[in-house]
């Protein structure tokens, strides 16, 4: 299975690279702002994956520790709850950060005009 991922992964950045490196002005250094550009596609993906995955379970930590803190102490729900939907925010913001650079790594590149060639 990994290597059927991993072989689909090495096609579909050999197809980017190709069809950028096409879509590029004939010159000396196309291939390099094409693998530039590449890169920072894949970059921009990896960074908006990490984000969610760490704001996932930051908030489902968050999640889990109020219901145990509520468990022990039904008393105090008020207090716990609102300290625990000020964490999810926090964790939240990470995610939103991570959205944020990637939409800059894709449309604030200069060299994006190679994928979307109209």
């Amino acid at each position: 299975m990994v290597t059927c991922l991993t072989t689909f992964a090495v096609l579909l950045l050999t197809a980017a690279v190709a069809s950028a490196a096409e879509a590029a002005a004939p010159g000396g250094e196309s291939y390099v702002k094409a693998i530039f550009a590449v890169g920072a596609m894949i970059g921009a993906g990896i960074a908006i994956g990490v984000g969610a995955v760490g704001a996932g379970l930051g908030i489902g930590t968050a999640a889990s520790g109020a219901c145990q803190a509520v468990g022990r102490n039904p008393g105090v729900q008020g207090k716990i709850m609102m300290t625990m939907l000020v964490g999810m925010a926090m964790a939240e913001s990470i995610a939103i950060y991570a959205l944020v650079v990637s939409l800059v790594l894709i449309f604030a590149n200069p060299y994006t005009k190679f994928f979307f060639v109209g």
